[in-house]
């Protein structure tokens, strides 16, 4: 049975189409019962925020020694007010201030809710508890319907610095004809695809179709030299030790590795999958919780962190 002295926090993974939810201890970041739900059906803010509530309370937020919640959500976002900016996804909690929103339905202080970039608690949650332990200069990639990026040094998450781009962010950096995001995505796998046969297809039924289509499988390649010219080219000035790629895509990782790792040559750095994948971003809400007492963009002091495996 678990010391109920030991602090633990309500985590959240926000994403573009479901929200998870678990308790995180202090302890290696142990995660409890995750529970999670689609939010397609939701288009208000209260039932968003309802939403949440419902789920905190499945998770068990009720929980002895519960220091409140920690949100991991998709930028743009002002994580310090509490208020998403966003309007091309979620667009009805544009300006809503989410944090006395879920203070006051889970009856606590709005300083017992804090907001972490999602990219961010990707790494943090695999600096603390998966593949990138014990790494000194970290990247944090995550490959969905667009990608996230997070950088480390020594245990702090970093914005800024010798080979950090602005904000830690790369998807709008330029790279050939367009920005990153225009070739290392979903949608620019599903455009490849399109291309070489002009049918549309979704990324997850190209993956399984790949033994038996070449074009599938040419534009999983195709993603995987992009991908690894951008890691070559863009990050090379960070001098990254370990890169560690989420998200989606990085579940069939297996059909464009080899075209990444073609790009890098003979370079040292360590390429490797989450280690907690879907977990990963709630592990890194502890680890924020833990580390640091909120969810801002500033350093993150992890040297002290207790490492261990979920």
């Amino acid at each position: 049975m678990a010391d109920h002295a030991e602090k633990r926090v309500l985590a959240f993974d926000v994403g573009g189409s479901h929200v998870a939810a678990g308790i995180c201890w202090e302890n290696v970041y142990r995660l409890g019962p995750v529970v999670s739900a689609t939010h397609s059906a939701v288009n208000t803010a209260d039932a968003f925020l309802d939403l949440l509530h419902e789920l905190g309370v499945k998770a068990g937020a009720d929980s002895d020694g519960l220091t409140g919640a920690m949100l991991a959500v998709p930028g743009p976002f002002d994580l310090e007010a509490g208020v998403s900016l966003m309007r091309h996804k979620l667009p009805y909690l544009y300006g809503v201030d989410l944090r006395c929103g879920l203070a006051v339905r889970f009856g606590w202080l709005p300083s017992n809710v804090s907001f972490l970039n999602d990219a961010n608690a990707y790494l943090l949650g695999e600096i603390g508890a998966g593949a990138a332990r014990g790494f000194s200069r970290a990247v944090g990639i995550t490959l969905g319907t667009g990608i996230g990026s997070a950088f480390a040094v020594d245990g702090h998450l970093v914005v800024k610095g010798p080979g950090v781009p602005r904000g830690g962010e790369i998807w709008n950096l330029p790279y050939q004809s367009g920005i990153v995001e225009d070739f290392v995505s979903s949608r620019a796998i599903v455009a490849s695809y399109e291309r070489f046969t002009r049918m549309k297809r979704e990324v997850v039924d190209l993956a399984a179709a790949v033994p038996a289509d070449p074009a599938a499988n040419q534009a999983f390649q195709e993603f995987g030299r992009h991908l690894g010219d951008v890691i070559r080219t863009v990050l090379a000035d960070f001098h990254a030790e370990v890169i560690v790629l989420g998200g989606g895509i990085s579940r069939s990782a297996g059909l464009f590795l080899p075209s990444v790792r073609a790009q890098l040559g003979n370079s040292t750095v360590q390429l490797r999958v989450s280690e907690l994948k879907d977990k990963a971003a709630l592990v890194g809400c502890g680890v924020a919780a833990f580390c640091a007492g909120n969810g801002s963009s500033e350093p993150i002091d992890l040297k002290s962190v207790r490492s261990g495996a979920m």
